[in-house]
């Protein structure tokens, strides 16, 4: 099921979290905001487009996948499940 492997990516990326990565009081902000988001949406379980999530996905891949590839190519993961569970 889609929702089960984005709560597992979502899941991943805070195990990364917990590891704590060198981030500004911002950047951890902004992803535990976006967790937030996600989590949000599982819990919904619908199927309503909701670009504005994947929008903000998107745009904390291109802010970390410089300096946080981790963490950049696990939110990737969680923009491709939300596109495959049309959100």
């Amino acid at each position: 099921m889609p929702a089960r492997e984005l709560q597992e990516q979502l899941n991943t990326l805070r195990e990364q979290l917990e590891q704590n990565p060198p981030l500004n009081e911002d950047e951890r902000k902004n992803l535990h905001e976006l967790m937030a988001q996600i989590e949000a949406q599982i819990e919904l379980e619908t199927q309503v487009q909701n670009s504005s999530l994947s929008d903000n996905v998107n745009l904390a891949v291109e802010r970390f996948e410089i300096d946080h590839p981790t963490l950049a190519g696990t939110l990737r993961n969680i923009v491709q499940t939300l596109g495959n569970i049309g959100i």
